[in-house]
This record gives structure tokens, C-alpha cells and sequence, in this order.
């Protein structure tokens, strides 16, 4: 016999239609995800030390580090590859894009990035880069 699921939706705002009410609670797990992302993954809520201020300023670099992923995923060009950028984990951007090997050359009169591995984001990394460079 299938288990059936009942979804109740309880709100006190009597300005809002059904289908707003819906997309408000669905707003609001949307953001529980991306607190248990920011706890896990980016480890945000780690406190490494015993110090308020550098404890504070731990939680602003890995939140910062979690704003780079969604701010690169605004700048594809291509809106199914951003909003996949924008839904990846953040263990997935790391091995994706940011732990993407380089190799820097430093020559007489320039530096030289190599990229001295391969994935399916490189190509949307180097438009980003296009982008923010124009």
C-alpha cells in the first residue's frame, strides 16, 4: 500500500495568494539547504580559535568563499550551466573549479597561467574570466 504525504502550509499573511504561500515555504527550505551548506561544506560555523574577532573574521572568508561561487554562477553566459553552478555543492565547486591545477610562469616581462588539468567547468571558467575581464 503506497505511503501518501500530506503538505500543510500555516501562515497568518492574508495578503498572499495560495501559490505565493507555496513559493515562500519552498524560499524558506531553499535557504535551511544553503545554511546546512554553509555548516558542512564551506565549515562557516567551524570557530577554529578561541578569539571573537578572529573567529569573525573565519566566518567572513568562508562565507566570501561561498559568495564567489554564487557571483561566478550569475556570470555564465549560458543559464543552464549557472543555475548548475548555482545548486552545486560547495565540495563540488572546490574539485571543479577551484582546485582546478595551474601552473604560473613567471617570464621577463609576463605571467603565464597553465592549466594543467581538464574538466567540463573549464570551458565555462574561462568564459567567466572573459567576462570579467570585459
Amino acid at each position: 500500500m503506497p505511503e501518501i504525504c500530506y503538505f500543510f502550509y500555516i501562515t497568518s499573511r492574508a495578503d498572499l495568494t495560495v501559490e505565493q504561500v507555496v513559493e515562500l515555504a519552498h524560499q524558506h527550505g531553499n535557504q535551511e539547504n544553503v545554511i546546512a551548506q554553509l555548516k558542512g561544506a564551506v565549515q562557516a560555523m567551524r570557530m577554529p580559535v578561541n578569539d571573537l574577532n578572529s573567529n569573525r573574521a573565519y566566518m567572513v572568508m568562508t562565507t566570501l568563499a561561498w559568495n564567489l561561487k554564487a557571483w561566478l554562477a550569475w556570470l555564465v553566459p549560458n543559464r543552464a550551466c549557472g543555475l548548475e553552478l548555482m545548486n552545486m555543492e560547495f565540495r563540488t565547486f572546490l574539485q571543479a573549479i577551484v582546485a582546478l591545477p595551474a601552473q604560473i610562469v613567471r617570464t621577463a616581462r609576463k605571467l603565464v597561467y597553465r592549466l594543467l588539468g581538464y574538466n567540463r567547468w573549464l570551458k565555462v571558467l574561462l568564459t567567466m574570466f572573459e567576462r570579467i575581464r570585459q
